[in-house]
């Protein structure tokens, strides 16, 4: 399997102008292969896109890019079911599932499993294979041990296997808003106060100790997930696909420099150093290499 560069839903609140220029740009000029865009982390932003949906996914496709749609991450009012089935039964594309719900409805089609399904170990795989995953992206918690235990299952398989290599690592979900509460509002009054923070809510401990990130009704992680300088060793393991999740900064100049990477063209590390010094957050890959998230491993 040819490794390529996948880029994930925008996960947050940006204006749709932004994010229509953002896709616009990501056609024009990033070399990627698939996009997946949706909105994934809250059902009332939804609304917001729709409008601008059809023109972004004609914009990608044109450009020769592979468009998959996200299903959300939560679904739970009867309105939101009644979506989620409308984006599976659209045959609009393939569709990335983010939740059991939409792996449910999605069997027997071919389809993808995203990031926020807990696919933990082979019997896993195996089970969604038979079910009709094409590609299934890893929870970004796994060591590199388990990572190439999956890697080599999905060969065996026929799925290929992908690792999120750039962006914040999506951590948990709730019914609750984090954002609504913060601003001492309820989450059905919530003003879309997320829209505030294009690259989500910094949150610190007790001790003004910088800790996670809120982005509504999603906890991610306070770093950002860099494993440019594992990708040599992920091609290694069989891992085919490389996700990157957009952050509100140059993801064109992200992309360039990941593709440099995966073609040999540049060194991981150098690119690690590089893209350090452009989006506030400190670069962690902790997980990967079995020790706490929060950390740098050199």
């Amino acid at each position: 399997m040819t490794a390529s560069l996948t880029l994930g839903p925008v996960l947050f609140n940006w204006p749709v102008d932004r994010w229509r220029d953002f896709y616009a740009r990501i056609a024009d000029e990033a070399p990627v292969d698939t996009v997946i865009v949706g909105e994934v982390v809250c059902f009332k932003r939804a609304p917001f896109f729709a409008e601008a949906m059809g023109e972004v996914i004609e914009r990608l496709s044109a450009a020769g890019k592979t468009v998959w749609l996200a299903s959300p991450i939560l679904v739970g009012s009867e309105r939101e079911r009644s979506a989620m089935r409308d984006l599976v039964n659209a045959d609009a594309g393939l569709v990335e599932a983010n939740d059991m719900g939409a792996l449910a409805l999605l069997a027997g089609r071919p389809h993808a499993v995203g990031p926020t399904i807990n696919v933990y170990n082979e019997a896993t795989l195996g089970w969604m294979a038979e079910r009709g995953a094409v590609a299934v992206s890893l929870p970004a918690e796994l060591p590199a041990a388990t990572v190439g235990v999956l890697a080599r299952a999905g060969r065996e398989l026929g799925v290929e296997t992908e690792v999120q290599v750039w962006g914040r690592a999506p951590l948990a979900i709730s019914a609750r808003c984090y954002h609504a509460r913060a601003h001492g509002l309820h989450k059905d009054g919530c003003q879309f106060v997320c829209g505030n923070d294009p690259d989500g809510m910094p949150v610190t401990t007790m001790d003004g100790q910088p800790f996670l990130t809120v982005n509504g009704t999603q906890t991610m992680s306070h770093g950002c997930l860099c494993l440019a300088a594992e990708m040599p060793e992920l091609v290694a393991m069989g891992v085919s696909r490389f996700r990157l999740s957009p952050q509100a900064m140059d993801m064109v100049r992200v992309a360039e420099a990941f593709r440099a990477v995966l073609d040999g063209r540049r060194d991981g590390a150098e690119v690690a150093a590089e893209l350090g010094g452009s989006i506030a957050a400190p670069l962690v890959n902790g997980f990967y290499h079995d020790t706490a998230g929060a950390l740098r491993v050199a």
